[in-house]
């Protein structure tokens, strides 16, 4: 691709989501931070509202209020539609200050550590792999950016959604504020080294773990859980899941064991805001991928 030409940092998709909003919060306050030479660096606020109630939404998730033909249909009149239109005309390809990049800024109840989610476009993988350089303990995690993905980063094709956990919802931890905000700095200062074409030189190879599908709990046919998350399983994300392990506990203690083919790893295990959409974690594939230079 050409230069980088303006950045877009994203926090507060999800209201309350503190660390992603307090972290844009300061960076409006200090703007010196996210100044560089050769490109601009815009924050945003996504969903204000929810904020301000310290909700996850008002009406639905604006994360899932990006698709295209959605985006078209103004008759469509809920609050994170409108926002979700909004947010295309501002930072859309067609909007009035297009964006090339966007980091979007979020935590996870679940132990998700230091998580970077992208697709497998070279310049994404570049990115996580010089951010994963700088702090070894960082996961990567692949998904595929497709027709149905409709997302607020779905808006642009590059950069990466920052998800770190466990975090409780409406709650703000040091340690993760912190780290998020490092990592947003290095990504900065990667797009600086790009323009420049000073990009160092890696191993030209990467492990991720890729997206293959999900899992939700056990309900019975009025959609109430019978079952939950086995202890021995509960903030064990990345870790392998072979079948026959425990997998849930019903209420009466019978465990449920994974009946998969072949070892998987578990990620967004338990996440509270995954139980309305029928989510008990997702599963990933380990694999280390190659030649993306």
């Amino acid at each position: 691709m050409n230069s980088i030409q303006r950045v877009l940092i994203v926090g507060g998709v999800h209201g309350n989501e503190f660390t992603g909003i307090y972290v844009v919060k300061k960076l409006e306050n200090h703007p010196y931070l996210i100044q560089r030479d050769n490109f601009e660096t815009l924050t945003f606020l996504a969903n204000p509202k929810a904020f301000a109630a310290v909700r996850r939404y008002i009406d639905q998730d604006l994360n899932r209020s990006f698709k295209k033909s959605d985006l078209q249909d103004l008759t469509r009149s809920s609050y994170e539609d409108i926002r979700a239109r909004e947010i295309n005309n501002l930072f859309g390809a067609n909007g009035k200050t297009p964006v090339d990049v966007i980091l979007d800024l979020h935590s996870s109840t679940a132990n998700m550590g230091l998580t970077l989610m992208t697709d497998d476009r070279s310049f994404n993988l570049q990115l996580v792999t010089y951010l994963q350089s700088l702090n070894p303990s960082i996961n990567i995690y692949l998904s595929r950016k497709s027709e149905e993905y409709f997302g607020l980063p779905s808006i642009c094709e590059l950069g990466c959604t920052i998800e770190v956990g466990a975090v409780p919802q409406g709650v703000l931890q040091a340690d993760f504020f912190r780290k998020t905000e490092a990592l947003v700095i290095n990504a900065l200062n990667y797009f600086e080294q790009y323009n420049r074409g000073e990009i160092p030189s890696f191993d030209k190879s990467l492990t991720v773990y890729r997206h293959i599908g999900t899992i939700d709990y056990p309900r019975n046919e009025s959609g109430e859980l019978q079952a939950m998350i086995h202890p021995q399983l509960q903030f064990q994300d990345y870790q392998p899941l072979a079948p026959g392990e425990p997998i849930f506990l019903t209420f009466d203690g019978e465990t449920i064991t994974y009946q998969g083919e072949s070892t998987v790893y578990p990620v967004f295990i338990n996440e509270a805001a995954y139980y309305e959409k029928g989510i008990a974690m997702c599963l990933t594939q380990k694999e280390i991928i190659h030649n993306f230079y």
